[in-house]
């Protein structure tokens, strides 16, 4: 990473989601480019989804959680080096 990198966080505490169903591929996966406001992944909490966007354009290096994980509040999700 030659880059400054930007950690997406998550914004409340929940269930770590990938993909918007488990028969649809991820939303974003390593070494895959990303623009402001592109849908990174879903957090979802007490039967509500939220969409965690990209603050930031760059490139994924890093997915730091899996599928179904469950998340605490401000955790690092996604690493993103940034154009």
């Amino acid at each position: 990473m030659s880059g400054k990198v930007y950690k997406v966080k998550a914004p409340l505490a929940g269930t770590f989601y990938e993909s918007p169903s488990p028969e649809d591929p991820p939303f974003v996966e390593v070494g895959q480019k990303v623009k402001t406001g592109d849908v990174l992944c879903i957090v979802e909490s007490m039967k509500v989804f939220t969409e965690i966007r990209t603050e930031r354009s760059g490139t994924v290096v890093n997915i730091l959680v899996v599928d179904e994980d469950i998340v605490k509040k401000d955790q690092e999700l996604i690493e993103i080096e940034m154009a």
